[in-house]
């Protein structure tokens, strides 16, 4: 059983205390449905070590257990599309890092389980590069990333979505602010376009690229690769 204090310095500090199982499970059972299809979002603003995210990272894992099994490469473009679906902010750094590793740990457990000697390094680091981007030291608050004493820093939160949007293996990451995510139409500034500007941007694989924003905001890098080489992009 996953313990719900760490130290009562760090329930004083911070007041850290962790979710326990059973609530865990019968909160995301509210959302049944959706913790169990491949590619629903889910952010968990004080995520800690992962106890909700670890829980739902289960249940999508078990799904794409059953649809792809038989496949290593469908396995691993949709497991990665379910890794890719959670997110996570925490203002302390061991927090984070534990989460990260407890996730990866659960996912390559089961790539080992069901891809066996098809199993490759490169898909391995793919999937940390993705934790990497979406487990985030940061506060959710005031939606900036934080030092090593969780002080607010001026950097803004950055999170990636991770979509399949040719139905390949050709994975894009378009990178957002938290801010902007969270920001009404209302609120978002305009973007004017520039005279000679087209309208249209085409797709280069593996380049930067950059658009009108969508309705979910400004974001900030796009950008398309082969699943395995997303870590490439930096």
């Amino acid at each position: 059983m996953t313990k719900q204090v760490k130290s009562k310095k760090r329930v004083a500090e911070h007041g850290e205390v962790f979710t326990a199982e059973r609530e865990v499970k019968a909160m995301c059972d509210l959302v049944k449905q959706e913790t169990e299809r491949i590619d629903s979002r889910f952010l968990e603003p004080a995520c800690g070590n992962g106890n909700f995210l670890a829980e739902i990272l289960s249940r999508k894992l078990a799904v794409v257990r059953k649809k792809y099994k038989k496949s290593p490469y469908d396995w691993e473009r949709n497991s990665l599309l379910a890794l890719g679906s959670l997110y996570g902010v925490d203002l302390l750094i061991d927090n984070c890092i534990e989460c990260r590793q407890r996730l990866f740990e659960m996912w390559d457990k089961e790539y080992k389980a069901i891809c066996k000697k098809e199993c490759n390094d490169d898909t391995r680091e793919a999937a940390k590069f993705i934790l990497s981007r979406n487990i985030v030291c940061g506060n959710a608050l005031t939606l900036k990333c934080v030092d090593e004493n969780g002080k607010d820093t001026n950097e803004p939160i950055v999170f990636s979505e991770w979509t399949f949007p040719f139905n390949n293996a050709l994975m894009q990451r378009s990178d957002y602010t938290f801010a902007e995510l969270l920001a009404t139409e209302e609120e978002r500034p305009k973007r004017k376009k520039k005279k000679d500007e087209p309208e249209q941007i085409s797709l280069m694989l593996d380049e930067d690229i950059r658009e009108a924003p969508s309705d979910e905001g400004v974001f900030l890098k796009k950008c398309i690769s082969h699943y395995r080489r997303i870590q490439e992009n930096g």
